[in-house]
């Protein structure tokens, strides 16, 4: 009686740690990870596995993303956790985007003109990247929208792209509405958003 050798199940994605040190990764190789990959961001070309959220974190943008379906602008579309190719080799994630209605179903990763506001749901662990760098990134790839939510209390920041330049001569956001209770705004659309309605 002879015994076959059983194939051993591959292991878990990992990025590849030599591809990582050299900062190589592009949008082709992020398009490209397997079924099994984590949820990653591409940041200048280095693979970032994105923590897992809280239920608190997630609730915000379920209730937001409901409220944009129910009150935004026809030309728009609401959208959860998909890419955005902010250059060659970085790709983020907004926690809620609206993007153009007219962007085809079937794409996986937008482009920075298809998105018109960009949120981001603030947490311990991603303070400073929601807070500092992904607006900066946000603002330079030209994305006119962008909102920061704080968790307890629940507190939106409204930002829109403004004429003011940064030391590499990329436009920044100004602050144009923030409040715990009622956020009023004329862009993308006529907004008129009670706080209470996206805090679990």
């Amino acid at each position: 009686m002879t015994t076959e050798p059983t194939a051993t199940p591959p292991g878990p994605w990992h990025p590849d740690p030599m591809r990582q040190q050299r900062a190589d990764h592009t949008l082709a190789d992020l398009l490209a990870l397997p079924d099994d990959a984590p949820r990653v961001e591409l940041l200048d070309g280095v693979f970032q596995v994105m923590p897992f959220p809280t239920l608190g974190h997630q609730s915000i943008p379920l209730l937001l993303a409901a409220w944009l379906l129910r009150h935004a602008a026809g030309n728009l579309r609401v959208s959860q956790a998909l890419g955005v190719g902010l250059s060659f080799n970085t790709s983020r994630q907004p926690d809620i985007l609206l993007c153009r209605a007219s962007v085809p179903s079937d794409r996986s990763t937008l482009r920075p003109s298809d998105v018109v506001l960009a949120v981001e749901i603030v947490s311990p662990s991603t303070r400073r990247i929601d807070r500092f760098a992904k607006p900066g990134e946000y603002a330079a790839a030209g994305i006119p929208f962008y909102w920061r939510i704080e968790q307890d209390p629940v507190h939106v920041y409204a930002y829109r792209i403004g004429d003011r330049v940064g030391p590499g001569g990329e436009r920044q956001y100004e602050l144009v509405a923030d409040g715990a209770d009622v956020i009023e705004l004329a862009e993308p659309f006529d907004i008129k958003l009670p706080v209470a309605e996206i805090t679990p």
